[in-house]
């Protein structure tokens, strides 16, 4: 579902800005609101006229004084305007016009030692069991219904914890089986269809939380508010802890992101066995993650060739009732 939210205009007096406008196109007809882009590329050519640029080019020695951090600004603020410039000055390369591509040092975010930990098959049966096993509380009383249902739909769907808790009512078609997630971590909506069988719980999770309004959430707290992240993720430390699964630590894992790098790697393994080109399926597996691009997605082909000795061997079905057993159509 498209967001209501009005997109930026993009107007400039460079001699680039007919070719910015013409990227901020490209970018919103591949699905992107681009509206942070769009006010970056409106100081970038407000630069462009102070220095007096002439040609359409994008050369290093005017760029390099509008990329250096600004005062007052994050790092996490100049990092998305690097960025933004990269993927512009690509973009002036595809059109074979000379345009210096920021390297990526410049502004970039210090890297984190932290590795995505992927739960085997019998793992994850394991936590699901215990998620099933979830007694009722009186100061919680929906923990038992909401909890085992939000984390199939994390490792069946491959969403960010974000996404799940953000969906509303109005974002849930049962009737069609499709899941609207909006204003995403890369501003990109998508429609994720989950597999039949986890549909079909969650009309009967739907049923069971009784009548509700459109905007209402999906995942309630027991107010009936947006769930916490934080306690949400103390209540999968526990479930671990129940069903025997080692945690390492903070920073260390297995962490509720971890589930969707599972579901990406055993969606990967599915299609390996099915004898699938799985370099074909990466933009499908792109889209249905809501990568920005398939760059971040190669790294799931990577990480299943190294666990797959130790996944192989473990049977998976108990769980196509969760994720898909066919590729989902990119249309």
């Amino acid at each position: 579902m498209a967001s209501s939210r009005k997109p930026a205009t993009f107007t400039g007096n460079s001699p680039l800005a007919p070719l910015m406008a013409q990227f901020i196109q490209e970018k919103r007809a591949c699905g992107y609101r681009y509206n942070p882009g769009v006010c970056s590329l409106r100081g970038l050519d407000a630069h462009l006229c102070r220095q007096g640029l002439q040609q359409i080019e994008l050369p290093k020695a005017v760029t390099s004084s509008w990329l250096a951090k600004q005062p007052h600004e994050s790092d996490k603020t100049q990092r998305a305007r690097v960025n933004q410039v990269r993927h512009f000055a690509l973009f002036l390369r595809r059109l074979g016009l000379p345009a210096d591509v920021p390297d990526h040092a410049v502004g970039a975010k210090e890297s984190k030692t932290f590795i995505a930990r992927v739960l085997t098959y019998e793992e994850v049966r394991r936590l699901l069991e215990a998620a099933d096993r979830i007694e009722p509380m009186a100061s919680t009383h929906l923990r038992h219904i909401v909890l085992p249902e939000l984390i199939r739909v994390l490792y069946g769907c491959g969403l960010r914890l974000e996404e799940a808790l953000s969906l509303r009512m109005r974002d849930v078609d049962l009737i069609q089986g499709v899941l609207r997630i909006n204003d995403t971590k890369f501003r990109k909506d998508r429609l994720v269809p989950p597999a039949k069988p986890l549909v079909v719980r969650l009309r009967t999770y739907a049923a069971a939380l009784g009548p509700r309004a459109a905007d209402d959430y999906f995942f309630p707290s027991p107010r009936g508010g947006r769930l916490d992240g934080g306690g949400i993720y103390r209540n999968f430390r526990d479930l671990l802890h129940r069903c025997g699964i080692g945690h390492g630590g903070r920073g260390e894992g297995p962490r509720l992101h971890d589930l969707r790098h599972t579901f990406a790697v055993h969606a990967l393994l599915r299609w390996y066995r099915e004898g699938a080109d799985l370099q074909a399926r990466m933009p499908v597996l792109a889209t249905y993650l809501g990568h920005a691009s398939i760059d971040g997605t190669q790294d799931y082909l990577q990480m299943t060739a190294e666990l797959y000795p130790e996944i192989v061997a473990r049977s998976d079905a108990a769980f196509s009732d969760v994720i898909p057993r066919r590729p989902w159509r990119s249309s």
